[in-house]
């Protein structure tokens, strides 16, 4: 259950990253890095729960 938990903060938190790189900070010199942090928090989110759907975690 708590992995599940887990697993929506990190979406939520990558979603909200990448809104604002579309948004209020699409401007920023590292606008590249901030957007691969967030499809790595989307990736990490992807093997956690996949890991939990194939009882592995």
């Amino acid at each position: 259950m708590v992995l599940w938990l887990v697993v929506a903060f990190i979406l939520l938190s990558a979603t909200l990253i990448l809104a604002l790189s579309f948004g209020p900070i699409r401007t920023a010199p590292n606008i590249g890095v901030i957007r691969l942090f967030a499809g790595v928090q989307y990736a990490a989110a992807a093997l956690l729960a996949g890991a939990r759907l194939l009882g592995n975690a």
